[in-house]
């Protein structure tokens, strides 16, 4: 950063996001804009209200009488039972991959309807194919790394008990300390996969890097400001605390409707914005290789950083343009 170390805040940042929601939702004010828009983010995982819990339809079922109706059947029902369940289980899993690879890209988009203001799916969909891939992959092979890693523990922590249970050296105390150690260990893991994850993004769309490269940067980045990235979590939990409240309110004073797929994310995109819009202005603070708005035209009552370091050229065709394109 030119031999200085930036200055990180929390809290400018999130008054500028507030500014920045106002100016690309209600100056002015475009119902197409909003839709096409809260089409991007229903696509980069926000599916509307939250809180609510919908009347069970098996409120009054008794298990009894499914015994009663099962077992008879039940050897009619055996050789495709597990034919069935293999079914659902590959159906489901193959479902999973493709909403992960949905929220990958989609993620790309409503980063790029932020970044230039404008409502567009297609263009930023085809733009970012080879970044929105990466990261897809990325967070694929660590959630398969993860699984293989649960798996490890789960046989040293049935191992331990093995062992324990026969040799009966073992304490309670080293037991709770052993769960209690992974416990934390989880949690870690999943805050910092959490606390990368938003943060690869604007690294990703700045440089039109791939995903491991940008996980290395981000790495190295917090592990150089600790106490800042600290507080950003801290203050995005009251963040979430917030919206959670606010779209339980919303849904509830809306019948249910908030909490409707896409229609819930078309009324509560404000806060969608805003949480992503702070993202992206809080990691702008570390320097000119983290701004967003680096290619664009950044809002007028965005600082312009200094330059910094060049960026290597993207290895994909589809370069950013240098010159802002018009907003819808």
């Amino acid at each position: 950063m030119n031999g200085t170390e930036p200055k990180i805040e929390i809290f400018k940042p999130f008054a500028e996001a507030f500014e920045l929601t106002k100016k690309i939702l209600f100056q002015p004010f475009d119902l197409t804009k909003w839709l096409v828009t809260g089409f991007a983010a229903f696509l980069s995982g926000h599916f509307g209200g939250v809180g609510i819990n919908f009347p069970s339809p098996f409120g009054n079922f008794q298990p009894h009488r499914a015994d009663q109706i099962i077992r008879p059947h039940f050897g009619q029902w055996q050789p495709w039972l597990q034919i069935t369940v293999a079914f659902f289980a590959v159906l489901v899993f193959g479902l999973i991959i493709v909403i992960m690879w949905l929220k990958a890209r989609g993620n790309f988009i409503f980063t790029d309807c932020i970044v230039r203001n404008r409502a567009a799916i297609v263009e930023p969909w085809r733009e970012y194919r080879k970044e929105g891939n990466s990261y897809f992959l990325f967070f694929l092979a660590l959630i398969l790394a993860v699984l293989v890693l649960a798996a490890i523990m789960l046989a040293i922590f049935v191992a331990i008990g093995w062992v324990g249970h026969h040799a009966r050296e073992m304490s309670s105390t080293v037991f709770i300390g052993f769960l209690l150690f992974l416990f934390v260990f989880w949690i870690s893991i999943g805050i910092f996969i959490a606390v990368v994850s938003y943060f690869m993004l604007p690294v990703m769309y700045r440089r039109r890097c791939r995903a491991l490269e940008a996980f290395r940067d981000v790495t190295q980045l917090i592990a150089r400001n600790p106490g800042s990235f600290v507080l950003f979590c801290l203050f995005r939990i009251v963040l979430i605390l917030a919206v959670v409240m606010i779209g339980t309110i919303v849904s509830c004073a809306t019948c249910c409707t908030a909490a409707l797929p896409y229609i819930g994310t078309v009324i509560l995109l404000p806060l969608f914005v805003c949480l992503r819009s702070f993202v992206l202005l809080f990691v702008r603070q570390c320097g000119p290789n983290y701004d967003v708005w680096a290619n664009y035209t950044p809002p007028e009552f965005l600082p312009v950083l200094s330059s910094g370091p060049p960026v290597p050229p993207p290895s994909t065709s589809l370069n950013p343009p240098s010159s802002p394109p018009a907003s819808t």
